[in-house]
């Protein structure tokens, strides 16, 4: 037994097509926006590395004048301290810097499933249409 098959319209076919696009545009978006709050999530921690080695290196700067100054205004042994502890302040501004710098370079903010498959609908689409 055969069931009989029901032939659409044109304009009914073009409206399915326009119907699932318009989904597949907005699921790609959804898509798109899950996959940045991913990589932006896990750029937060080597940015905050990288924050917390700016301002390590600010402090070590001012430790270094404080020592300068220290050590231009007296003989005193006092200057040795501040340059002593405005080296090892610098020292560890750097180690901040560096290691939050190559964290970030290692984030990719990208949304690539997205455009990959936002790509493949395309030519899916382009096929349905031919």
């Amino acid at each position: 037994m055969a069931t009989p098959q029901t032939q659409r319209s044109v304009p009914e076919v073009l409206q399915d097509i326009v119907s699932n696009l318009q989904d597949i545009i907005r699921s790609e978006f959804r898509l798109a926006k899950t996959e940045i709050k991913e990589e932006a999530s896990k750029a937060v921690k080597p940015a905050t590395t990288f924050g917390v080695g700016l301002v390590s290196g600010v402090y070590g700067i001012g430790f270094m004048l404080l020592a300068a100054v220290c050590g231009l205004s007296t003989v005193m042994p006092a200057w040795l301290a501040a340059l002593l502890v405005g080296m090892i302040l610098a020292i560890v501004a750097v180690a901040f810097i560096s290691s939050g710098r190559e964290k970030l370079k290692r984030t990719n903010l990208s949304p690539d499933k997205a455009i990959k498959s936002l790509e493949e609908n395309v030519q899916w689409a382009k096929h349905q249409i031919k």
